[in-house]
């Protein structure tokens, strides 16, 4: 099919395959203070657009959406295709509940509360 198309026509096809992907996905990591969209993310690694993604490298924040999914430590990229592919040495599920405390507490909060009748 390739052979029948412009250079032009192919370039801006890919154009639009890319802003396709980036406008479904609702994944984003953020590093040093900036956000990127994940255009694709699997167990091991993502991929970000690579006209707009830096070489990454230490601890960055996964989200999907609004909530915090994880903290991962990106070790490598690579670049194929257009895509800037990263590859998560380690990742860490986001908690939801408060670290445990650090010292005692004067006086034991209630379990529950008896409702009145």
């Amino acid at each position: 099919m390739s052979e029948f198309l412009s250079k032009a026509l192919l370039d801006d096809m890919e154009r639009a395959r890319r802003s396709a992907n980036r406008k479904r996905t609702h994944m984003t990591v953020c590093a040093g203070g900036q956000e990127f969209t994940i255009l694709r993310y699997w167990n091991t690694g993502f991929a970000l657009d690579a006209a707009d993604a830096p070489g990454l490298r230490g601890l960055v924040d996964v989200y999907s959406g609004a909530k915090h999914l994880c903290q991962a430590l990106v070790v490598t990229s690579s670049e194929e295709q257009g895509e800037r592919v990263y590859e998560v040495k380690r990742s860490t599920p986001a908690q939801n509940t408060a670290p445990a405390a650090d010292f005692v507490r004067d006086r034991p909060e209630p379990a529950g509360l008896l409702p009145r009748h």
